[in-house]
């Protein structure tokens, strides 16, 4: 294993049946950082997870947590690790407190030990005020949080987030990003699979993109958003009237690329580099073209998603 590598996966290959849910995929983590899995249903993400979360044997290939064998050294690797899977796992009957506490006692912190632990995640996951009522009494996002303080009760060093913000509410998952933020600066090392691309834009240091089963990406999100091409140049001018000469102005900075209107009074062009930018501010102070919205930027990660998942939707969905 690579020194610097917490989790690392070699050709793991997964059959159910006729089902090949993994086909020879390789993942590597490096500390302290998170890595977005990205990919549509039925991809093997959740196989993935399962498997380096020792609840599935691979059929062939390995994996090892810190170090440890995930077959091997099954009991090392669940010491190591904390898991958020797409169903909540809480038992339903008890309090929220309730479930941490015996979280807690599961993983001998002690009856204070894990009195105080389930106090301080209560409190992170904004659950202090419900800590005392049945979880089956929760609403789905608080059951979503209970399920991912309950995996944190061990302050695990590895922690897989399978879908981590399903069913919560836009200002929930932005709290969620927090803990995530707040997990890795901590020192841990996050494995995330979701299916909201901006998460993963907003989370991961590394993205991995996987289809039908195998790895078909991977790479920084700026640099799979390179995928699809490069900049694109977006100008509204203040006055309608301008746009014809913002066009051609954005023409001459674009090496004769024909710029569209996106939007009603926008124009975009794709541009090879930053450059562009400064040359068309230039020309249009020149030519006394005031705008209201000027920007560059790379394509946006749906679109990267798209590009290289998207000739096979059908097929997935199918």
């Amino acid at each position: 294993m690579t020194a610097d590598l917490v989790i690392e996966a070699e050709g793991l290959v997964k059959h159910f049946g006729a089902t090949k849910a993994l086909q020879g995929v390789d993942l590597a983590v490096l500390r302290g950082t998170v890595l977005g899995v990205l990919g549509p249903n039925g991809a093997g993400k959740t196989t993935a997870v399962r498997v380096l979360s020792t609840l599935l044997v691979p059929d062939a290939g390995s994996a090892r947590i810190g170090g440890f064998d995930v077959v091997r050294d099954a009991e090392r690797v669940r010491q190591a690790i904390g898991l958020t899977g797409q169903y909540a796992s809480v038992d339903e009957d008890l309090t929220g407190r309730q479930n941490l506490e015996l979280f807690g006692t599961l993983l001998d912190l002690g009856r204070a030990g894990a009195r105080r632990r389930a106090a301080e995640l209560l409190e992170w996951f904004d659950l202090t005020g419900a800590a005392d009522r049945p979880a089956k009494t929760y609403s789905g996002g608080m059951r979503r949080r209970l399920d991912l303080a309950a995996s944190l009760v061990g302050s695990p060093d590895v922690i897989f987030l399978d879908e981590p913000t399903t069913g919560l509410d836009p200002a929930k998952r932005e709290d969620m990003w927090e803990v995530v933020r707040t997990l890795v600066a901590d020192g841990a090392t996050v494995l995330l699979t979701t299916q909201y691309l901006e998460e993963a834009d907003a989370l991961a240091d590394a993205i991995t993109v996987i289809d039908h089963g195998r790895v078909i990406a991977h790479d920084t999100p700026d640099g799979l958003k390179r995928v699809v091409g490069g900049q694109t140049l977006e100008i509204r001018p203040a006055l309608p009237a301008d746009l014809p000469r913002t066009a051609a102005i954005l023409s001459e900075v674009s090496s004769g690329a024909v710029a569209d209107e996106i939007r009603k009074g926008v124009l975009a062009v794709p541009v090879a580099d930053d450059a562009a930018m400064t040359e068309a501010v230039a020309r249009l102070a020149c030519a006394g073209v005031a705008v209201t919205e000027l920007s560059l930027h790379l394509p946006s990660l749906d679109e990267v998603f798209f590009t290289l998942t998207g000739a096979t939707h059908t097929e997935v969905a199918a």
